[in-house]
């Protein structure tokens, strides 16, 4: 359950707050982007990412006898596929539960005719796909045009999307869209070292993916803790480094296949020189550090020597042989936090260091990359590694993917390296969808630590060389068009150190949705408030075509509460767990427990999202929103007696603070939709203490350390901004 030191004390900050209000963010210049927000915010189809090109029309087509698609070439069995899943979630989005054979018949069972026409392409599962569609909804029927494979599956997705129902049932509406992406890459990327994952749920998370046009997974297949694929040609990785919970090779064709047929890549990562904990336990003459000791209070520390041989022999062979299992042309090597010291208290490689020129452990990174490099590129490959690699000079073949800074997209693009952006998108630090949603990759200074906040960090003991790497200011000049032709998108990391499979559908969903968008829509799409519209209306989807999130959380609070489920649920509608790794400090604190209403809590409750925006609406006029307002209030205000019934086990009872004090601040908001904004001094001193939690947990530089007091439940109130809000305080 260890979890990376610099993630922790570091990528945690944004420079967008994390309670930042659900207003919204739209720029207005120019009839392009009004037009757009006009389509975005109408009623009607809840589209994510959003396309292009929309317009609307009224008319309707009925679906009580579901679509016929033909198909103006013979399609491969790839497009067959596709069509058929297509066919199954429209029946799922629109109700149609029956049997085939007893769908009534008649004018209302006749199917909508789907007409699919599909180009070949020879870029085809790669960066140079393409990936553009047009889709026609009419009184004749369908038609989705696209001049490849992915362009289908991608229309289909939106056309999935188009599915609505009223008093007559499912229908699809009329509309004519032309679409394309932004960026060619736009990917998640899942830890299976820290928590192995099952295969049925990375399968789950690559149908969310098709459904809103990602089209990389990264897996992280290797690291301190784990090592997760069978090795037919180094087998005692897996027997010493794995635990006994591994891919074997079986799966991972099966896999790599289920991801291509729906236009996904699978990019492996295998960590090196450092996070080499499960490698070393296999080979310990490669350790730069030895005795290896297989139970280190830090699992993330150990590191390879790149000065032996038989460390980059070991290399060759096992990327040789992983990457015949994944066939993508990109792999990747890791490079990211190397420990200085794991090399220089190394008498034998400190020497070797200076015999041979390299004055900085970055220095000698870069020379092992450039070797790694090598041998990737001798196997077809190509190299991408963490920003780490970009410190000193490495082959510009090598793509760097972007974590620490959004500083290093300027760095690694003047240096005429291809960029990944991951800065601004780690899903694991629990910030929510609106803040990822407004850091856009061509920006090198949305995201990173102040200097301010760099400086707290000093004074706490913070190693100088990593404060500096995620210190933003100053700010790096606007990327030039030739820099931005090397930005091939981006992805949304989820590290798992507090993942399990139970837990793994929510926390990537829906808030991968909104990055999709991102890295799909153009820029000028940043209403926050439209966005988390559609937002719930697309998870709803999601759940039902085939996620599982909301039925995990649904367990997960019976397994606490059986039969009384309803009060954890009300109480997670109003909280949020803390954010910026101080969730992890938290479970550190608490016997490394997953089983706990913090992770029942997701970052975006829908009902506080919601409430948050009624609010605004309020306080600029709307009063038509108050009968709402007072509803919500009143149910998280009540809660608390139930709740207390319940909250006898571990797990709940170190929630009963929280479940109070929401008590309290919904009371407060209900006082003051009656006029009465002045509170007793105990109710507004437990509002400050909220409020204070909330600062604390979206400031790194106040959050770090061991010293610093959580919640008992690992919770914030969710609701607290808003009803100050309402106070005018």
């Amino acid at each position: 359950m260890m979890f990376s030191t610099a993630r922790a004390a570091f990528v945690g900050s944004s420079l967008l707050a994390a309670t930042a209000t659900l207003s919204a963010c739209a720029t207005h210049s120019g009839g392009q982007v009004a037009v757009r927000e006009t389509m975005a915010r109408a009623p009607g189809p809840a589209l994510m990412p959003l396309p292009s090109s929309v317009a609307f029309s009224d008319g309707a087509l009925p679906l009580s006898g579901g679509f016929a698609v033909s198909w103006s070439r013979p399609p491969s069995a790839m497009l067959r596929a596709a069509a058929a899943r297509f066919l199954r979630r429209a029946d799922a989005l629109a109700g149609r539960v029956l049997p085939a054979a007893d769908r009534p018949a008649g004018p209302g069972g006749v199917p909508v005719m789907l007409r699919i026409e599909a180009g070949q392409d020879a870029g085809w599962l790669t960066v140079r796909a393409k990936e553009d569609y047009r889709l026609v909804v009419g009184p004749d029927g369908v038609t989705l045009t696209a001049d490849g494979p992915d362009g289908v599956i991608h229309g289909l997705a939106t056309l999935a999307q188009l599915i609505g129902r009223d008093e007559n049932g499912a229908k699809i509406g009329f509309a004519t869209i032309a679409d394309h992406p932004r960026f060619a890459w736009r990917g998640i990327m899942i830890d299976t070292s820290r928590h192995f994952v099952a295969v049925e749920t990375i399968e789950r998370q690559l149908d969310a993916m098709e459904m809103l046009k990602l089209d990389v997974l990264h897996l992280h297949l290797s690291d301190g803790t784990g090592f997760r694929v069978e090795s037919h040609a180094l087998p005692e990785l897996t027997a010493k480094g794995s635990h006994g919970q591994y891919y074997t090779q079986a799966q991972i064709r099966d896999l790599v296949a289920y991801a291509a047929d729906r236009g996904i890549r699978v990019v492996p990562e295998f960590d090196v020189p450092g996070h080499a904990l499960a490698l070393l336990l296999a080979h310990p003459e490669l350790a730069a550090t030895s005795p290896v000791d297989p139970e280190p209070k830090n699992k993330n520390t150990a590191a390879l020597d790149p000065t032996l041989p038989a460390t980059l022999r070991l290399v060759r062979r096992l990327y040789g042989e992983m990457g015949r299992l994944f066939p993508d042309a990109y792999f990747h090597s890791g490079g990211d936090e190397v420990e200085p010291d794991e090399w220089l208290k190394n008498p034998k490689i400190a020497a070797w260091m200076k015999a041979h020129g390299y004055a900085t452990p970055q220095a000698l990174q870069a020379a092992f990359t450039a070797e790694v490099q090598t041998v990737l590129a001798s196997q077809g490959k190509i190299m991408v590694g963490w920003d780490e690699v970009s410190e000193a000079p490495i082959p510009s073949d090598v793509v760097v993917d972007v974590w620490r800074s959004s500083k290093f997209i300027a760095s690694a693009t003047a240096g005429r390296h291809p960029v990944i952006v991951s800065a601004g998108y780690y899903l694991d630090l629990l910030q929510p969808a609106g803040q990822h949603y407004l850091v856009d990759p061509y920006d090198p200074a949305a995201n990173g630590i102040t200097r301010a906040q760099a400086d707290r960090l000093l004074k706490k003991g913070g190693r100088p060389d990593l404060v500096a790497a995620f210190v933003k200011e100053p700010a790096p000049p606007p990327l030039t068009a030739r820099q931005k032709a090397l930005v091939l998108g981006g992805e949304a990391p989820l590290w798992a150190e507090l993942v399990t499979d139970e837990m793994l559908d929510g926390r990537i969903w829906p808030r991968a949705a909104a990055i999709a968008e991102r890295f799909w829509s153009a820029a000028d799409v940043r209403d926050v408030d439209d966005m988390y519209r559609r937002l719930a209306v697309v998870n709803a989807g999601l759940q039902i075509t085939g996620l599982q999130g909301e039925a995990n959380r649904w367990r997960m609070a019976a397994r606490l509460s059986p039969g009384s489920v309803d009060p954890v649920l009300v109480l997670a509608s109003a909280t949020v767990p803390l954010r910026n790794y101080n969730m992890n400090r938290y479970v550190g604190r608490h016997g490394h427990r997953l089983d706990e209403i913090g992770e029942i809590a997701t970052p975006d409750p829908v009902a506080a999202t919601r409430f948050s925006m009624l609010v605004g609406r309020y306080v600029a006029g709307d009063r038509g929103v108050a009968p709402a307002l007072r509803r919500q209030l009143v149910a998280w205000r009540d809660n608390d007696a139930a709740f207390a019934a319940v909250a006898r086990v571990r797990g709940l009872s170190e929630a009963l603070v929280t479940s109070r004090h929401l008590a309290v601040i919904a009371g407060a908001g209900l006082k003051a939709l009656d006029g009465e904004r002045t509170l007793p001094a105990p109710d507004r001193a437990i509002l400050d203490q909220e409020d204070a939690v909330i600062s604390r947990s979206s400031d790194v530089s106040g959050s770090s350390g061991g010293g610093v007091s959580l919640p008992a439940a690992g919770l914030m109130i969710a609701i607290e901004p808003a009803v100050r809000k309402l106070l005018g305080l």
